[in-house]
């Protein structure tokens, strides 16, 4: 047995169809009374149904909350909880909603109660990411990780199913990487297996019938899995490469994850036997980069980078910015491979192993 440092996070989870109702008892745990509600654009109608289900609990609703968490974007909704003497958060959506609270919280300490309705993961973090300036920064705080999280699978029966994919495997990537993380541990490995088997059942079976809700059930549970881990243990190249190309080239989150996976973990395949064993059987496959990108392939999702809008022209930079910095990997960051990596996943190629 080798040895291990295990910390818990301490966040209340309420899963199941139907926990929704939950809302204003799990609001009152907090000691809250008001509560500003957030959302994207396209999910006005989600918080707004949120705020009615407060009724005099609902502060108000900021629907502005986009990709990556533009510091603008943060510093309104900030001014907005202020001034109407908010007390908690609500964030209803995925990662981009789950971040603008994070960004609140990070200056306010204003509690946040999450309500995901993707399979992003980030409500199970410390992590948050902001971008100024065409760059997106990452840390981890305490203070931003969400006090509660409410997980409903009937809130996810919505969610087009080419967006579930490419959510769910946004959330595998998380699991996929902390089995070769420098701080793993036997628990967060449990996890991981555990969130990538759930992963790999359910998201097949969403594309084959997208109101299946026991296979929602399955995704949520997977989701929740991986997400653990991603707030538990570092990542390494596949995260670095993917907030290189979200924070500056303003490639969509979840689809980028999805396209680069199966070449990250092609470039640490070598130096991480054991994961990618652990992967690979998860998937019921042989290789764990060629099952990622079959899963993404056969399931309708986008598998180049070409096709979400980067340019050519850019693969160069991408590629210096993400060296700017070292981090732990399991292989050493070589230009000249993660060049050659980035390429293909720019032309949509199905790795050799």
């Amino acid at each position: 047995m080798r040895s291990f440092v295990y910390n818990a996070q301490a966040a209340r989870v309420v899963f199941g169809a139907g926990s929704l109702q939950h809302l204003g008892r799990e609001i009152d745990a907090l000691g809250a009374r008001k509560a500003l509600v957030l959302s994207t654009p396209e999910q006005r109608a989600s918080a707004e149904m949120i705020a009615d289900l407060l009724g005099p609990r609902a502060a108000g609703v900021f629907d502005r909350a986009v990709m990556h968490v533009p510091m603008e974007t943060a510093r309104e909704a900030r001014e907005l909880a202020r001034q109407l003497g908010a007390d908690c958060a609500v964030a209803i959506g995925g990662g981009s909603t789950t971040g603008l609270g994070k960004a609140i919280a990070l200056d306010s300490g204003l509690p946040i109660l999450a309500i995901p309705t993707t399979y992003a993961g980030s409500e199970m973090t410390s992590i948050y990411g902001i971008t100024e300036g065409g760059l997106k920064k990452t840390g981890k705080d305490a203070r931003v990780l969400p006090r509660t999280v409410i997980y409903d699978p009937a809130l996810t029966l919505s969610l087009p199913v080419r967006m579930s994919v490419t959510s769910g495997i946004n959330a595998l990537a998380h699991a996929a990487e902390g089995l070769y993380a420098l701080d793993s541990n036997p628990i967060m490995d449990l996890m991981a297996k555990e969130g990538i088997a759930a992963m790999g059942r359910a998201l097949p079976a969403i594309k084959n019938e997208a109101t299946d809700l026991a296979a929602r059930s399955d995704a949520l549970y997977g989701a929740w899995l991986c997400g653990t881990v991603l707030g538990n243990v570092g990542m390494a190249l596949h995260h670095k490469l993917c907030h290189t190309l979200g924070g500056s080239f303003n490639l969509p989150h979840a689809e980028t994850h999805t396209i680069v996976l199966p070449h990250a973990l092609a470039y640490n395949a070598a130096a991480a036997p054991q994961a990618m064993l652990a992967i690979a059987q998860a998937l019921q496959g042989c290789s764990a980069a060629q099952a990622v990108f079959d899963l993404a392939r056969d399931n309708g999702a986008p598998v180049a980078l070409k096709d979400i809008g980067m340019q050519a022209s850019d693969l160069d930079r991408a590629c210096d910015i993400a060296l700017q910095n070292q981090y732990p990997n399991p292989r050493p960051l070589e230009r000249a491979a993660i060049r050659q990596l980035l390429q293909q996943a720019f032309d949509g190629q199905r790795p050799e192993a």
